[in-house]
């Protein structure tokens, strides 16, 4: 992002500076180092424990500005082999990529700073469809991609192994849609990360790797069955157990009949200590029984050892495999967690896509069925011979015909519903519906006149989460999300997508608008926007991020006049960059503002507020309490004069708040395979948004979230 630079200039010239000669019970604080092998400084590592970065007093400043950072979406934080996946995807900003087991969320949220990698595209023709197969943590992912306000993620609550084949509308005709990227971070044993996992020593068994073996080949088997031809899948563990990692991408190359082969990612990453992958292992029961072979294992044990688990005997097939360019990062070379990858390249359809399976000669179609067939019929065994050979494009289409009609009524609707109700009781409680804006919508003729917004807006991208009664919010999404919204609503579990651009405020009304703009949007919206702009010098942004509800008067000149002849209502402000001056701030801003009668006032939530003073180098470490004192006192002020009426509009981001913060203590460090990545949210929990929506929320989610169903699976 844009503000990136900025981030890590203040991080080098202050924070690091300070932590310098800084000692923490006798020790001495060990300076944050740049990893070597993370592309233009984007990435730290520093040997501060949790414990020390929580209680020290002298840290305290350090610690808030990771928190606050994090809030906002400005850093991660996040183990550092962890970050490795997303680099060796190459992603471009035209891409579409799926994330199959996504949550917590840090990899997706590095994917989608990738499809922004130019900052004045508002609209990426790529997009992320981030799916995880527990309801519950995909709002840990939502929390985790939302920081981010990207108009271009969708996330998605399915069994990854079984994940819908999705549709798209290309020039008129229904074409299924595959991925040129996807990423493939299966749950495993977690055996990596023992050096910062207690939990491994006490439960590790080798049964661990026999379970998970299985799963992971069907999740990676449906992933390679997505993967657009000349695409690349990355497959990815935190183990360093073989039979959860070269096993696994042996069984698939192999069935993949030359379809797939192993990228040569050697020369990527520089500076990344890495070793190749094995060709040779054995394998073992709990009770320490070794097999080298599948012929050696009795009948009694077949179903715990599978065929798959073996390595390949055959020397010539072996070699053809190249399983040595798969990478094991071990966690002495480089002060890291244990992890595997292996970057796969589709070079042909799969054997068993090229012709139709025979079951669906047989059966009536429903949806979701034809997913769980082609993944079962591996071998292609069961396919008609005398069928022509079909292309998997063409052969998708075939099976999906006989659905286009259903769901034609609700697509001319614009409305996207929560899948039938059958298949509600394999998920969590019931989403609200993504509905459209029609054309014709009388709401949006007075926002697009009131904020003269250009004719190349696409506000057929616009879409709220209510069918009936006022709509309090409106959302966006990128064309490209629009098609497969509207073309997937009966067979996709949709927890959220788009990102909030206008919210309703009836007192914006008698002005010629209900709506304000909201400031997660608007860096979408503002390429659009040609009325209701003010240009403000960097002064006039420190009295707008510090003070609520400042006279005109405290303003300069220049602002004065331009606000004068200026209706009341919402704005614009936007503050350019001097290159004259050098020391001033260099990164655009543009926040969210609201002009009174005698006053002007900045809409910005509190953890915004705190980074762009960061980084106008204004101390904010002192004016913390300060700071909190009058977020309290704005929100009697906004009661008041309901400027800011979220607590009508109970919508789903309130939901996702109160289940993240209630979920931190729940889960913990619960994800087998990135356990790090979770805990940065408790820390983030500490510093909350004085929302009164939240307060609101809790009973509703509370109530909703005993009706979840327990049958829920994690993966």
């Amino acid at each position: 992002r844009s503000h990136a630079k900025e981030i890590l200039h203040c991080l080098k010239e202050k924070y690091f500076r300070e932590l310098q000669d800084l000692e923490v019970d006798g020790q001495k604080v060990e300076m944050p180092q740049a990893l070597s092998w993370y592309p233009e400084e984007l990435a730290w590592h520093t040997n501060l424990s949790r414990k020390i970065l929580r209680k020290s007093p002298l840290l305290e400043k350090f610690h808030q500005f990771l928190v606050s950072e994090t809030e906002c979406g400005n850093i991660s934080r996040q183990e550092a082999v962890s970050m490795i996946p997303p680099l060796l995807l190459n992603v471009s900003p035209h891409h579409k990529i799926l994330d199959m087991c996504a949550a917590p969320g840090s990899k997706t949220a590095q994917l989608i700073e990738m499809l922004h990698a130019d900052m004045n595209v508002p609209f990426p023709k790529g997009f992320v469809i981030a799916n995880d197969v527990d309801n519950k943590r995909c709002y840990l992912l939502v929390h985790q991609a939302k920081r981010l306000n990207s108009p271009c993620i969708m996330v998605v609550n399915h069994d990854a192994s079984s994940i819908p084949n999705l549709q798209i509308d290309v020039d008129g005709r229904k074409e299924v849609l595959f991925y040129d990227r996807i990423l493939c971070d299966v749950p495993c044993s977690g055996d990596g990360t023992m050096r910062k996992n207690i939990d491994v020593w006490k439960k590790w068994t080798t049964q661990n790797s026999l379970q998970l073996h299985g799963l992971q080949l069907r999740i990676a088997t449906r992933g390679v069955e997505q993967l657009a031809e000349g695409g690349r899948m990355v497959y990815s563990t935190c183990s360093l157990n073989p039979i959860e990692n070269e096993a696994v991408i042996a069984s698939l190359l192999e069935k993949s009949q030359g379809a797939l082969e192993l990228a040569d990612v050697s020369s990527e990453l520089p500076g990344l200590k890495r070793m190749p992958g094995i060709t040779k292992w054995k394998v073992m029961l709990k009770d320490g029984q070794w097999f080298e072979e599948w012929k050696d294992v009795p009948s009694s044990r077949q179903t715990q050892i599978r065929p798959t688990m073996f390595p390949v005997k055959d020397e010539e097939k072996l070699k053809a495999m190249n399983l040595e360019r798969c990478l094991r990062i071990l966690p002495h070379h480089q002060n890291t967690g244990g992890f595997f990858v292996a970057v796969l390249i589709k070079k042909s359809p799969m054997p068993w896509n090229k012709r139709q399976p025979k079951v669906h000669q047989k059966l009536p179609q429903r949806t979701g069925d034809t997913e769980v067939t082609a993944a079962n019929s591996d071998n292609g065994s069961e396919c008609i011979n005398e069928e022509p050979a079909l292309s998997e494009n063409e052969e998708s289409k075939k099976m999906q015909e006989s659905q286009n009609s259903d769901t034609e009524h609700s697509k001319k609707e614009g409305v996207c519903g929560p899948p039938p109700s059958k298949k509600m009781k394999l998920f969590g409680f019931k989403e609200d519906p993504f509905v459209f804006l029609p054309e014709d919508d009388p709401l949006f003729l007075a926002i697009q006149k009131f904020y003269a917004l250009d004719p190349s807006f696409p506000k057929m991208n616009l879409l709220t989460r209510t069918q009936e009664g006022k709509k309090r919010q409106l959302y966006m999404v990128s064309k490209e999300l629009r098609n497969v919204l509207l073309n997937n609503s009966e067979k996709m579990k949709v927890i959220n997508t788009g990102i909030k651009v206008w919210s309703r405020n009836s007192d914006g009304e008698q002005f010629g608008c209900a709506f304000r703009l909201a400031q997660e949007g608007i860096y979408t919206l503002y390429p659009f926007i040609h009325a209701r702009i003010v240009s403000v010098c960097i002064e006039d942004v420190k009295i707008l991020l510090t003070q609520e509800n400042p006279f005109l008067s405290k303003f300069s000149s220049e602002t004065q006049k331009k606000v004068k002849d200026m209706a009341m209502g919402s704005i614009v402000l936007k503050y350019d960059p001097d290159p004259e001056k050098p020391d001033d701030l260099q990164c655009p801003i543009v926040l969210c503002g609201w002009q009174g009668k005698t006053s002007l006032r900045a809409f910005v939530p509190k953890n915004e507020r705190l980074h762009y003073l960061r980084m106008m180098g204004v101390e904010v470490f002192k004016a913390k309490r300060k700071e909190e004192d009058s977020e309290s006192k704005t929100e009697e002020e906004e009661v008041q004069h309901k400027l800011a009426q979220t607590e009508e509009g109970m919508d789903v981001e309130d939901k996702e708040h109160d289940l993240v913060t209630k979920m931190e203590a729940e889960i913990g460090e619960e994800s087998s395979h990135s356990p790090v990545e979770s805990t940065a949210m408790e820390v983030e929990n500490k510093i909350e948004d004085l929302d009164q929506s939240s307060k609101n929320a809790n009973s509703h989610v509370s109530q909703e979230s005993k009706i979840m169903d327990t049958s829920n699976v994690k993966d």
